[in-house]
């Protein structure tokens, strides 16, 4: 069976689409979305945690003031999280969770927040320290039977992590959500990328502009310079910079400023080898061994 890949040139991350008050009013955001998909981006991440559900909720407000458009996209979201921040005093401590009973509930809870019939992809966020794995992977199991999640997944899970629940489990884990950028190049050198290809995980980079930090320093310099020889933006050069990797990883870009998501989209789709080395000799300071 071929690795499974997310078709865009990036996934839409919706962390801070609560704090977009602009984006409150449900036919607002509804022709936001349609916009998206007007430009070929018909991902979007989610997680529970986002905003305590509000950002869920927001993007379901916005499918049912229209419907239609809910068949034109997909939904990653992802759950596991419990008591994130807890307030000073509040006697709440923040865990991972990823027991039936919680995912369960989760999954649920997603579905009826977003307000569709489906999640494409239903990922582990964290990893619960503490899962009895037999007991999870039979309830992504069941949900992927019941066609609550059309595929279970897991985020910022080591490979021996998501091997053990995959052992338990009849159905293929298919996608693995990491942090992986110019600046955060780690993955590649210590196998873990290597394993979740080997394993057939569609593999996803989230903070893929590092937060900011690729427009600092000498790779933002590299990166201006790349962007100008290829009329294109240093942001779009590092999403190019990505999705040159083996197995195409799909970026997840956090921003819902319209420019911005333009900006992103002029580029390549891919750097020469050449260029997608020299900007990694950039951010790391020196060139490969």
């Amino acid at each position: 069976m071929p690795l499974p890949t997310f078709d865009v040139p990036f996934v839409l991350g919706m962390m801070r689409l609560h704090e977009a008050t602009d984006m409150h009013q449900a036919n607002h955001l509804a022709d936001w979305i349609e916009a998206r998909l007007e430009q070929g981006l018909h991902w979007f991440d989610h997680a529970d945690i986002y905003g305590d559900g509000a950002g869920e909720t927001l993007f379901g407000q916005a499918l049912r003031a229209r419907p239609a458009l809910a068949k034109r996209l997909k939904v990653v979201t992802k759950a596991s999280i419990a008591n994130d921040n807890p307030t000073p005093g509040s006697g709440k401590v923040k865990h991972y969770n990823a027991s039936p009973a919680y995912l369960n509930r989760a999954i649920d809870d997603s579905l009826n927040r977003l307000s569709v019939e489906r999640i494409d992809h239903f990922l582990i966020h964290r990893p619960d320290l503490l899962m009895d794995a037999e007991a999870t992977g039979r309830a992504l199991d069941d949900a992927i039977n019941a066609g609550k999640i059309g595929a279970a997944g897991v985020s910022n899970h080591l490979p021996s992590q998501w091997r053990r629940l995959q052992s338990a489990m009849h159905h293929p884990l298919r996608a693995n959500q990491i942090e992986l950028s110019i600046a955060h190049s780690t993955p590649l050198f210590d196998g873990s990328f290597d394993d979740l290809c080997a394993d057939g995980h569609a593999p996803m980079a989230w903070s893929p502009l590092a937060g900011g930090a690729l427009m600092e320093g000498e790779v933002s310099h590299v990166l201006t310079r790349l962007a100008s020889e290829h009329n294109s933006t240093p942001a779009a050069m590092a999403l190019g910079w990505l999705r040159s990797l083996p197995n195409r990883p799909a970026p997840v870009v956090g921003s819902v400023k319209p420019d911005r998501i333009a900006d992103m989209l002029e580029g390549p789709d891919t750097l020469p080898r050449e260029t997608w080395y020299e900007l990694l000799e950039a951010a790391r300071g020196h060139c490969v061994a």
